[in-house]
């Protein structure tokens, strides 16, 4: 059968299910393989947080803006529900639903009695895996790409689904993503092909259907037989020690020089801690300006860069994002939008909930690019 891999660990029968995660056509084949073969256990392609999402979509209705932003989890939501957007618009145009075939392995395994495992690696350790081991030019490359993902680059038929199932195009695709990014290949493909195998062939029972994207097929394939050490691919990397110790560093040196400028003269002293609360206070205010927020959080993001941007453990956006949040309050409206919305620079600036994070990141941009420049200015003045 096309899209089926049979391979045989120690006394167990595995069976690999090919699929896209837009296909009707997957959703079918997962439904006719699993009711001739009768598994023990289902495995699916899901981690907890996106088991629970998948089984209730209404739990959007229940995000607390505020919550995430006090949890700094902005950028993590933002390269989710961009992601989340790419694959719903390929959806909407072949008239399917995400995650489709995961919600027919479920169904299905349900009605037999089957196990259901999640048999992939918490999101929340993958993108936290790739963030760490990429540098700042890859990661500004990565959110543009995702960002600024084209309408017209969607257009993709069930046709083209199929053909893109075939483990020789697939090879080829994974090939060009590694060229690109190969840190984010090894850590979203290879790593996970290696977590997935070792799920799947320790899955409960004698016969094990596995419903994995396509892409990850081959790998699993492979790594089935190997053994894998799956503390080494679930653990988040250390920062690195500039990092560690830059974030004291730098307010340190600039704590340093504001109390020198005062040991000089008390009107330089002045002088120095007026450029330092102008400078992070008004370009932090002016990139929160540029999202259209309330006057309020325009204010609060002047108000609180100066005194954020030498706290180690304080950000100017927090501060902003829960004002703009709070005196914009997000509706369910808003929240059940955010994938279509995230698509368009109208959408963001009309949705609550986006503007917010947008707000959490443009003043966090501004009050670190006004500390470079105050830090320079506060130099300058001195020698």
């Amino acid at each position: 059968m096309e899209n089926i891999t049979r391979l045989t660990y120690k006394n167990k029968e595995v069976i690999l299910i090919a699929t896209a995660h837009v296909s009707n056509e997957s959703v079918l084949l997962v439904e006719k393989v699993i009711d001739q073969e009768k598994p023990d256990s289902v495995c699916i392609e899901l981690d907890k947080g996106r088991y629970d999402n998948i089984r209730n979509p209404k739990a959007w209705e229940n995000m607390d803006i505020i919550r995430v932003i006090k949890e700094k989890k902005v950028g993590f939501l933002l390269i989710n529900l961009a992601l989340s957007s790419y694959q719903k618009k390929m959806a909407k145009k072949l008239g399917t639903t995400v995650g489709g075939e995961m919600l027919q392995g479920i169904k299905s395994a349900d009605e037999i009695g089957a196990n259901i495992v999640l048999a992939d690696r918490d999101i929340r350790i993958t993108f936290s895996r790739i963030w760490r081991l990429l540098s700042a030019k890859e990661k500004f490359k990565l959110l543009y790409n995702i960002l600024l993902m084209d309408e017209e680059d969607n257009d993709i038929s069930e046709e083209d689904l199929q053909e893109l199932l075939g483990k020789d195009v697939l090879d080829s695709m994974m090939s060009e993503m590694k060229k690109e990014f190969p840190k984010i290949g090894q850590v979203l493909i290879a790593e996970r092909d290696q977590y997935l195998a070792h799920k799947i062939k320790n899955a409960p029972g004698e016969k094990v259907v596995a419903i994995l994207g396509a892409a990850h097929v081959p790998g699993v394939e492979k790594e089935i037989f190997n053994e894998i050490d799956v503390n080494k691919i679930t653990q988040i990397p250390p920062k690195g020690k500039f990092s560690k110790y830059g974030n004291w560093i730098i307010p340190g040196v600039i704590i340093a020089l504001i109390i020198y400028s005062f040991f000089i003269n008390f009107d330089t002293g002045i002088q120095q801690l007026s450029s330092w609360i102008l400078w992070t206070g008004l370009l932090a205010a002016g990139f929160t300006a540029l999202t259209f927020p309330h006057p309020l959080t325009i204010i609060t993001a002047f108000v609180t860069a100066p005194l954020t941007t030498i706290h180690p453990l304080l950000a100017c956006g927090w501060f902003a994002g829960i004002v703009e949040a709070s005196v914009k309050k997000p509706t369910v409206k808003d929240i059940n939008n955010i994938t279509e919305d995230i698509t368009s620079f109208k959408g963001f600036f009309r949705n609550r909930f986006l503007k917010t994070l947008m707000v959490v990141v443009f003043a966090n941009i501004g009050a670190t690019i006004g500390t470079f420049v105050a830090g320079t200015e506060l130099i300058k003045n001195l020698f």
